[in-house]
């Protein structure tokens, strides 16, 4: 009987750790990507001192998530419906990696490589050059 108790007792103690299991994952920035908007170029359709949307898709609709440029931190917004929206204006040409982190979690970086060129200004549009 003592055999079964403790065999019992055991089972149970193993299905508890399995559903109840450990943390939950933690918020997570699943796709980044970056609206060009009415910009324009031959090579890339991103240019220097032109203005573009960065867009973050996260697990948490609440944490604050963190955008970078090529590893520097140029901004930090909280999301909406699970998008997380920031405007990008890059200061020099080459290439240049997009990625965004949901804090202060971070179990997980998503980006994106952009090469971005020459902007030059026409209104509201810019043409970019090069790339």
């Amino acid at each position: 009987m003592r055999r079964r108790i403790g065999a019992t007792a055991a089972a149970i103690g193993a299905i508890a750790a399995v559903t109840m299991g450990g943390p939950s994952a933690g918020a997570t920035v699943t796709q980044v990507g970056m609206y060009p908007g009415i910009n324009f170029g031959s090579v890339t359709n991103y240019g220097t001192g032109c203005t573009y949307t960065a867009r973050a898709t996260v697990t948490d609709i609440v944490a604050p998530v963190v955008f970078y440029d090529n590893g520097v931190p140029f901004g930090v917004v909280r999301p909406s419906g699970g998008v997380a929206l920031i405007d990008w204006v890059p200061a020099t040409q080459g290439p240049h990696t997009i990625s965004a982190v949901q804090e202060p979690y971070a179990p997980y970086v998503a980006s994106i490589d952009l090469p971005v060129g020459e902007g030059v200004h026409l209104g509201y549009a810019c043409v970019v050059r090069g790339g």
